[in-house]
C-alpha cells in the first residue's frame, strides 16, 4: 500500500518495530547489523536502539554491535561467522555469570 494513504499508514506503523517501542522494561538485549547489509539498512537497528534506550525503564544491558563487514546474512567465511557466534555465546554466558541464572 501507499503510505501517503492514511490506512495504508496506520497498518504499516502497526507492524513497524520502531513505532512499537513504549516507555517499560526491557530485557537484556544484544542487537547486531552489518554495515553492509542491503536489507535493514545498518541505521535502523542503531536507530531503534537509540530510541530503545531513551524508553526504557529498567538499567539492564543493551547492546548495538555493527559488523562493519557482514551484510544481511552475517560475515561470511567460516571462521568470521564463528567469530560472530562466539561474540552472542560470550554475551550470553555473561548474562548467565552476573544474574546467575
Amino acid at each position: 500500500g501507499n503510505p501517503n494513504e492514511k490506512e495504508f499508514y496506520e497498518y504499516m506503523k502497526s507492524y513497524s518495530p520502531y513505532d512499537q517501542l513504549t516507555a517499560q522494561d526491557y530485557p537484556n538485549l544484544l542487537v547486531t547489523t552489518g554495515l553492509h547489509d542491503s536489507q535493514v539498512q545498518y541505521f535502523e537497528p542503531a536507530k531503534w536502539v537509540a530510541r530503545l534506550r531513551e524508553l526504557k525503564t529498567n538499567d539492564r544491558l543493551l547492546f548495538l554491535d555493527i559488523n562493519m563487514d557482514a551484510g544481511h546474512g552475517g560475515s561470511s567465511g567460516r571462521f568470521e561467522a564463528l567469530k560472530e557466534v562466539a561474540k552472542e555465546y560470550t554475551f550470553l554466558l555473561d548474562l548467565e555469570r552476573k544474574i546467575g541464572m
